[in-house]
């Protein structure tokens, strides 16, 4: 069989309102009228269906098989009717009509036991559902305690660490630490670095003097991170001179878990339908690509918000829309949607041009927008999220507070958005600056610590693509599908469109592909 044929399939069925099994396409493509195939399965199709699976062409092939044995006046069995309508089956050809090597070279066959009984997906972390933030100043309060009662939980074990209280009790000279919230950051007359942590019972100065090694590591310092400082007390006993600085940080000895199969997953952000800049001729080679033999082991597409360009998301949007109504945005990404693999498990998450709360963390779409997008039965979920996929985790976050810790941070720069990712995995917090860009809304849990450590961790945002490793954690920034806008222009940015990182689950290996048109 021809690509092109297999392509002509799948567009033949999407424009029609289905997305399809690889398995189907592999029917459909074999048969010797594809297009008499697909008519005389949606004749018989329920009003309501979406996915067309290998049995509902099954069905349809048997329906033709008996359609002939009306016109031929001859007895049929419609097991052992041939694809090709009318040829003879041989040893090479099975009871459904697919070649005995075509069905073991393609993709939706293989490890078909393996597909069907491997558990599907596991979702944690996920605020959706779970929101009992009012706003109030008492909900603000509770949201940091919770930060900080779980990650000086990852820092106990490696300082003797004493409450705010507790120091400004011990007299002088004495060795001591403490494990707190960064409250605030100065710069002395003579150089040197003023911290004040905050804990449950109070706030304390630590001083890091200029000429210490660890003077480095308080220019990645951001308000409201959870350190840990240990040193000695001034002979005032006023001031801690701060020796070495911890972070919650991922161990050097950490081993990520792997998949006992050889599977793949796709990684991507940012697609931005409804924005004139959005590439779809990349887009359309991606998904052509999908149905290729190249990319038979993808069985998992996890994309990392921002689905659709939105509207009123930055000044003079309206003038770059192609598609000026939010819903009819995403009805067109639904559109897009089916044009993936109809036997891919689709994980998604929203982003900030999303419909949903701008403040994180953010609860998947709405029951409205999951009507509009129920084409390819996705996975919806909450804005971050860790998905396991083969026993994998991947740690899923649009990635806003990204632009702040490259902005903020000396060494840091849009060119290398990973190494700003490696940077929060240290924090062991997605995002945890309050008060410039982000938004936080305030929840009796903190839903942007990390507690668990991930395998991989998954952004977008940045429309610029960045892989790299950090304590054995991968961390992908996956670029974006939208070419460069005129507001990204006046920043500065020059966007990395048609990127998808291929992950090798059971390696953690990646190949990075390209689509352009």
């Amino acid at each position: 069989m021809t690509l092109n044929r297999r392509i002509q399939v799948v567009r033949t069925l999407a424009r029609q309102g289905y997305n399809a099994d690889r398995e189907a396409v592999t029917l459909l493509t074999s048969s010797e009228s594809p297009s008499h195939v697909i008519e005389t399965m949606a004749d018989h199709l329920p009003e309501d269906t979406l996915r067309v699976t290998a049995d509902n062409v099954r069905e349809a092939l048997n329906q033709l098989g008996r359609e002939i044995d009306t016109t031929a006046s001859v007895t049929v069995d419609p097991a052992n009717v041939p694809t090709s309508q009318g040829s003879a089956t041989t040893d090479e050809t099975d009871q459904n009509g697919v070649a005995d090597a075509e069905r073991h070279s393609d993709p939706a066959n293989r490890d078909r036991s393996t597909r069907d009984d491997r558990g599907s997906v596991i979702i944690s972390g996920d605020v959706t559902g779970e929101s009992t933030g009012t706003g109030t100043y008492e909900t603000f309060v509770q949201t940091f305690r919770d930060r900080y009662q779980r990650l000086s939980e990852q820092l106990r074990g490696r300082l003797n660490h004493r409450p705010a209280e507790t120091l400004a009790e011990m007299p002088g000279q004495n060795e001591a630490a403490m494990i707190g919230l960064v409250n605030d950051i100065q710069s002395t007359k003579n150089g040197h670095w003023l911290i004040e942590l905050e804990d449950t019972t109070g706030t304390f100065s630590c001083l890091v003097m200029k000429d210490r090694e660890i003077a480095d590591a308080v220019n990645e310092l951001c308000f409201d991170e959870c350190i840990g400082v240990a040193g000695t007390l001034s002979n005032d006993g006023e001031i801690l001179f701060v020796d070495d600085i911890h972070f919650p940080d991922i161990p050097h000895t950490y081993r990520p878990s792997t998949a006992d199969r050889h599977v793949q997953a796709a990684l991507i952000s940012d697609v931005h339908v409804g924005s004139q800049e959005f590439h779809a001729a990349a887009w359309e080679q991606f998904t052509d690509w999908l149905h290729t033999e190249e990319a038979e082991r993808v069985e998992y597409l996890l994309i990392a918000g921002d689905m659709v360009e939105g509207v009123g998301v930055y000044p003079e949007q309206d003038e770059e829309l192609s598609i000026v109504d939010i819903y009819d945005q995403y009805e067109r990404f639904s559109e897009l949607l089916k044009a993936v693999p109809g036997d891919m498990e689709i994980v998604m998450i929203p982003g900030n041009h999303d419909a949903v709360r701008l403040a994180e963390p953010q609860p998947a779409f709405d029951e409205e927008l999951r009507d509009i997008m129920r084409a390819h039965d996705a996975r919806i979920t909450g804005n971050p999220s860790t998905v396991t996929i083969e026993g994998v985790s991947v740690l899923l976050y649009h990635g806003v507070s990204l632009y702040e810790v490259i902005i903020d941070t000396p060494d840091l720069d849009l060119e290398h958005p990973h190494e700003a990712m490696c940077n929060l995995l240290k924090k062991r917090h997605v995002a945890p600056q309050y008060g410039g860009q982000l938004r936080l809304a305030p929840e009796e849990r903190d839903y942007l610590v990390i507690d668990e450590i991930p395998d991989v961790f998954h952004t977008g945002h940045l429309h610029k693509f960045g892989c790299g490793s950090y304590n054995n954690v991968l961390a992908v920034n996956s670029g974006c599908w939208q070419k460069q806008t005129s507001y990204q222009r006046s920043q500065g940015i020059d966007p990395d469109v048609g990127y998808a990182p291929i992950l090798d689950l059971d390696t953690h290996e990646m190949t990075i592909r390209k689509f352009t048109a």
